[in-house]
């Protein structure tokens, strides 16, 4: 399986399914964060 870069995209369905779940806290700041990142590049 290829690795992908995480995009603002996927970061917000991340944090849009974290925030209606409840669950994966930690893991929504962390997908930002790479998605930014990814985004400067």
């Amino acid at each position: 399986m290829a690795k992908k870069s995480m995009t603002p995209q996927a970061a917000s369905r991340i944090q849009a399914s974290a925030d209606r779940s409840g669950t994966n806290q930690g893991f929504k700041s962390r997908s930002m964060a790479a998605a930014a990142k990814n985004a400067k590049k």
